[in-house]
C-alpha cells in the first residue's frame, strides 16, 4: 500500500534531497552546518569511537540537534513530527510499552487511515523495527524528530507507568515497601523492652548491653583488621589481558551514562555543570543525566544558566505517589539512560577527569560476574574546620584501606551512594534500586552478593563536600543509620535463605559490618561507660563483676579505639593528607555526634521510616590547599 501523505498542519515540510540518498555529512557540509576538515576529523573519530556521525558532531558542539534533524530530512526526504500541535495518540502508545519505546527511541504518533506514523531519530534504525511494528500496527511510516522532542513525548505519554515502576522496581521480597509497620514495631518494642529492662533489673540490663556492644565490637574490629590484612599484605588481584578500546580494530569504548540526582541545587549546579565539561572521555559516548525532581525550579532555573552541552541533559521524574527519593528518581531515570555502563555521581562531585576512561577499562578487563566497580571518595575542604577534618578522616580508612579490604576478601561491599558504576543488564537484571530505601547504596550491594556477582575497587577519586555542620552532619548520619537498619531488616527477614545465598563467610561478613556500624553508635553510651573504669572513676558494674572481667573488656575497648586510629593514620598518609595525622586522636570526640544521630535515627524509623532527610551542598569552599590534591 502506498504511503499516505501527512497534513500539512501536522508536519514541516522539507524539499526532497537534491542529490538522491547522499550521506549525511555532505548535506551538512553543502549547507555550511560544517567544514570539509570538521567532517573529516568526525569521520575519523567515528571509526574509533563505533558512533553514529550525527552523534558525534553534534557531542562536539559542532551542530545542534536541530541542524542534525534538518540534514536528516534532507537525506531522507521525511517529514517532521509536531508534537505541540499533535501528540502522540494515547490508544496507540497503549500497544507498546514504555521500555520499547525508551529502547528503540520510536513511538507511535498518529493513524491516518489504515496507516500508522512512527516518530524517530534515527531512521536508519527503523527498517529492522518495521516487520515487528506492522504486525501489531498494520503499515507503518516514519516521521522524525529529535532525540529530545521523542524521550519527552515517550515521559509525557507514558507517565503513569514510568512513575510506578520507579516506585516498584525492586522486588517486593527484597524491598522495604509495605512493612513500613513491622520495620515501625521492631525499634519501638526493643526500645520499651530495655526500658522496662533497666527499671526493673538495671544491673542485668546494663550486663546484657554491655555484653552484647563488645561482642559487636568484636565483629566489627575483626571485618576491619582483615580487609587491612588484605588490602595492606597482599598485591592486587592479576587482571586479563584485552585491546586497547581506543586504538582501531580494538573492541569498542562503551557508551556510559552517568546519574546525577539534583533536588533544590541553587549554589551548586554551574560549578557541577563547569566540573564535569573538563571530563576527558569521548563525548559522543558519555551520557550525563541530571535527574529533577518535578516542580523543582529552583534547580531548573539554576541549569539554564549553567547553559548545559548537548551530550548533558535533563530527565525530570514526575511526582507521583509522594514519593520524593534518590533511589525513586534514579530508577525513573534509569529506563532513559542510553549507556550499557550506569554510573551515580552526586551534585557536589568533582571526579577525575579520566575516570570515565579507567572504569571501562576496568570493565573490559573484568571478569563477568563483576557487576560493580566503587571508585574512592574524599574531600576538598578538609580544612574547613574540625568536624571536616574528621570526616576527611574517616572516609580516609573506609574508601583507601577497609573497602578496598572487604571487596578484596570478596564479601558483601556496602557500596558508597556515589562514584559506583554498574553493568546495565545486570542493573536492570536486580530491578535498580530500592525506591523506599534511603541508603540504597547498601541495599544495592547486598542484593549484588546475593545474586552472585561482584564489586571491585578502583583508584579513581571523587572529591566532593565535606558535611562540615553539626546539625547537617547529624541528620546525614541519622539518614544513614535508619538506613542501614532497615536494609538490615529487609535481608533478616529471611536468614536461611540469606546464607543460602551468601554462604557462610560473606553472611558472617554482613552481620559483622551491619551490627559493628550500627552498635558503635546506637550502643555509644555503653562503650563510654568502659572510658570511666580506664579512668579511675569506677564502673556502674563493679558490685556484680570482678575487677578482672571489667579490666578486660575495658581493655578490648581501648584495644579497638587504638586499632581504628592505626588504621586512620595508614589511611592518611595513603591519601597524602599527613597533615591529618595530628587529629587522628580527636575522632574520640567526633563520633559521639554519631550518638545523637542514632537516636534521631531511630525516632525516624518508627514514625517516618521512608523520610528523605536531605543534604545541603555548596556550603563550604574548595580548599585552597588541601593535601596536596587539587579537585577538578
Amino acid at each position: 500500500m502506498a504511503t499516505l501523505p501527512l497534513r500539512r498542519d501536522l508536519s514541516r515540510r522539507v524539499p526532497p534531497p537534491r542529490t538522491g540518498h547522499q550521506p549525511l555529512g555532505r548535506h551538512l557540509v553543502e549547507s555550511g552546518d560544517i567544514t570539509p576538515e570538521q567532517l573529516v576529523k568526525a569521520l575519523h573519530l567515528q571509526r574509533t569511537l563505533s558512533a553514529p556521525l550525527g552523534e558525534i558532531l553534534v557531542a562536539d558542539g559542532a551542530i545542534s540537534p536541530a541542524m542534525l534533524l534538518a540534514a536528516l530530512q534532507r537525506q531522507t526526504g521525511l517529514n517532521r513530527v509536531d508534537f505541540e500541535t499533535s501528540p502522540a495518540a494515547p490508544d496507540l502508545c497503549l500497544r507498546l510499552t514504555p521500555e520499547f519505546c525508551l529502547h528503540h527511541r520510536v513511538i507511535p504518533w498518529l493513524r491516518m487511515g489504515e496507516v500508522v506514523a512512527f516518530a524517530t531519530s534515527r531512521p536508519d534504525r527503523f527498517e529492522a523495527l518495521r516487520p515487528a511494528l506492522a504486525a501489531i500496527f498494520g503499515p507503518v511510516i516514519v516521521v522524525l524528530g529529535t532525540e529530545a522532542e521523542i524521550e519527552a513525548e515517550i515521559a509525557r505519554a507514558y507517565r503513569a507507568p514510568l512513575a510506578h515502576k520507579a516506585d516498584t522496581r525492586v522486588a517486593a521480597r527484597f524491598s522495604c515497601r509495605g512493612i513500613g509497620p513491622v520495620v515501625q514495631m521492631i525499634p519501638a518494642g526493643l526500645l520499651v523492652l530495655t526500658a522496662l529492662a533497666i527499671w526493673i533489673t538495671p544491673v542485668a540490663a546494663l550486663t546484657a548491653l554491655s555484653v552484647l556492644a563488645l561482642f559487636c565490637l568484636s565483629l566489627f574490629l575483626t571485618l576491619k583488621l582483615a580487609a587491612v590484612a588484605a588490602q595492606l599484605l597482599t598485591g592486587d588481584p592479576p587482571l586479563p589481558e584485552r585491546q586497547d578500546g581506543g586504538a582501531l580494530g580494538g573492541p569498542p569504548r562503551p557508551r556510559v551514562s552517568v546519574l546525577v540526582p539534583l533536588y533544590r541545587e541553587s549554589r551548586i549546579a554551574e560549578t557541577l555543570v563547569r566540573r564535569l565539561t573538563r571530563l576527558t572521555y569521548p563525548k559522543a559516548l558519555l551520557d550525563v543525566v541530571l535527574v529533577l525532581e518535578e516542580g523543582d525550579a529552583v534547580t531548573r532555573s539554576a541549569l539554564r544558566a549553567a547553559r548545559l552541552p548537548h551530550w548533558m541533559r535533563i530527565v525530570e521524574v514526575p511526582d507521583h505517589s509522594g514519593l520524593r527519593t534518590k533511589p525513586r528518581a534514579m530508577n525513573y531515570a534509569l529506563d532513559f539512560c542510553r549507556g550499557s555502563i550506569i554510573g551515580i555521581w552526586d551534585a557536589e562531585d568533582a571526579p577525575a577527569y579520566d575516570q570515565i576512561e579507567r572504569v571501562a577499562e576496568h570493565f573490559a578487563r573484568a571478569s563477568p560476574d563483576v557487576a560493580c566497580v566503587q571508585g574512592v571518595l574524599d574531600y576538598y575542604n578538609p580544612r574547613t574546620n574540625w568536624i571536616a577534618r574528621c570526616f576527611t578522616i574517616e572516609y580516609s580508612a573506609w574508601f583507601r584501606v577497609i573497602l578496598p579490604g572487604i571487596a578484596r576478601l570478596g564479601l558483601v561491599v556496602p557500596l558508597g551512594g556515589t562514584t559506583l558504576f554498574m553493568r546495565r543488564d545486570r542493573l536492570e537484571a536486580l530491578g535498580g534500586w530500592d525506591a523506599h530505601n534511603v541508603t540504597e547504596d547498601a541495599d544495592l550491594g547486598v542484593r549484588l552478593c546475593r545474586a552472585g556477582y561482584r564489586t571491585e575497587m578502583l583508584s579513581s577519586v571523587t572529591y566532593e563536600e565535606a558535611n562540615c555542620r553539626p546539625w547537617a552532619w547529624i541528620k546525614q548520619r541519622s539518614r544513614w543509620l535508619k538506613g542501614f537498619l532497615v536494609t538490615y531488616i529487609v535481608h533478616m527477614r529471611a536468614p536461611l535463605q540469606l546464607w543460602r545465598d551468601l554462604g557462610p563467610l560473606r553472611f558472617l561478613g554482613m552481620q559483622a559490618f551491619f551490627l559493628g556500624t550500627l552498635s558503635q553508635f546506637i550502643l555509644a553510651p555503653v562503650l563510654w561507660s568502659f572510658w570511666l573504669f580506664l579512668l579511675g572513676l569506677g564502673h556502674p558494674l563493679q558490685a556484680s563483676a570482678s575487677g578482672q572481667v571489667i579490666l578486660g573488656a575495658s581493655g578490648a575497648m581501648l584495644l579497638a579505639e587504638l586499632c581504628s586510629m592505626s588504621i586512620a593514620m595508614v589511611a592518611v598518609i595513603r591519601a597524602r593528607r599527613g597533615f591529618l595525622i595530628a587529629w587522628v586522636p580527636t575522632l574520640l570526640f567526633y563520633f559521639p555526634l554519631g550518638a545523637l544521630a542514632a537516636i534521631k535515627a531511630v525516632a525516624e524509623l518508627i514514625f517516618a521510616p521512608y523520610f528523605w532527610d536531605k543534604t545541603e551542598h555548596g556550603v563550604a569552599q574548595v580548599d585552597a590547599k588541601h593535601g596536596g590534591h587539587r579537585p577538578p
